[in-house]
């Protein structure tokens, strides 16, 4: 396989970085709210493409999965309950202008320091390398999250748990115990429920490959695990399956073996290894690979319950002679 970047001229990129720029100026001149959500989300798409054209596969994958994905799903679904409304004000002439020279001001500053780096721009690729054989992993940005700054990723899955506990949070009082109902959107659209039966299988291969291909190659817990949550939100969206109760106990061990586990091999270094987060000789690659199996099911389970929203009661059944009410928009 090729060495990134791939060997493409650089006049190539000339029309990646002309789509960008167009998409960007028109998600900020757009005013319908379904419209941008889909432009941000081919962004995220176009800027994983970038991503790649720099030679960082892993922020690529994050930023398809993310960007390209769950965002934009999280956002979509937002747009579709709220409404397209047409009386929304627009902003006065004094207004867009000061907010055009403060991102005009913002983008020549981030230009100008961008351009000031000195050639080649300070890094600790050399540091990096030098100790990676410690870690038994050859994918050097694995070997930064997982050993060299362990407690910053540790932290992280922390965050994410946390992250759903709050949203939890602004479920109703009654509604303690229910199933998220973000989602419900409505029928699915026939194309939907056919996307949601053909494409999870695939998307729990691509998954788990990437997990388990992340300690030598691109990919890790975090890709793998958004790639699961967005089959995971599929499968919901399409009616083929509902969000679990908040007060389901799997649900919640899934939130937190991830940095529990991670907390407690970390421990164990301290005692074993005379360092908290170091790892026994012999046991390193082990003991990392069973770190992010577990992360890789914490982050899907807790990626997956907030794009679900937080619990809700089911919305009461229209009396005879009624209808249902319409939902603000249907995916």
């Amino acid at each position: 396989m090729p060495d990134f970047p791939l060997p493409v001229p650089l006049w190539a990129d000339i029309p990646l970085a002309l789509a960008l720029l167009v998409l960007a100026l028109w998600l900020t001149a757009t005013r319908r709210d379904r419209a941008a959500v889909i432009g941000f989300t081919g962004y995220g798409l176009l800027a994983a493409i970038a991503w790649v054209r720099l030679g960082s596969v892993d922020v690529a994958l994050t930023e398809a999965a993310l960007g390209g994905g769950l965002m934009g799903l999280l956002l979509l679904t937002a747009a579709a309950r709220l409404g397209e409304r047409a009386d929304q004000p627009r902003p006065a002439m004094p207004v867009r202008l000061l907010v055009g020279v403060l991102c005009l001001g913002v983008t020549l500053a981030l230009a100008a320091v961008v351009l000031s780096l000195p050639a080649p721009a300070p890094n600790l690729v050399a540091a990096v390398a030098a100790n990676q054989a410690a870690t038994e992993l050859g994918n050097p940005v694995a070997a930064v999250l997982i050993a060299f700054r362990a407690v910053d990723t540790m932290l992280e899955s922390v965050v994410l748990a946390l992250a759903v506990i709050v949203l939890w949070s602004f479920g109703a009082d009654r509604a303690w115990g229910a199933r998220p109902r973000t989602l419900d959107l409505g029928p699915p659209s026939p194309a939907l429920m056919l996307l949601g039966r053909l494409l999870p299988p695939l998307g729990l291969i691509v998954g788990v490959h990437l997990f388990w291909t992340g300690a030598d190659h691109p990919g890790g817990p975090f890709q793998g695990g958004a790639v699961l949550a967005a089959m995971a939100a599929l499968l919901w969206l399409a009616r083929l399956g509902e969000p679990p109760p908040v007060s389901d106990g799997l649900t919640r061990v899934g939130i937190v073996i991830g940095p529990l586990l991670f907390l407690l091999i970390g421990l164990a270094g301290a005692v074993i290894a005379d360092a908290f987060l170091a790892y026994p000789e012999g046991l390193t690659k082990p003991l990392i690979l069973l770190i992010e199996a577990a992360k890789t099911l914490s982050v899907a389970v807790a990626l997956a319950l907030l794009v679900a929203g937080p619990p809700e009661l089911p919305a009461p059944a229209p009396a005879r002679g009624e209808t249902a009410a319409e939902p603000g928009g249907t995916v």
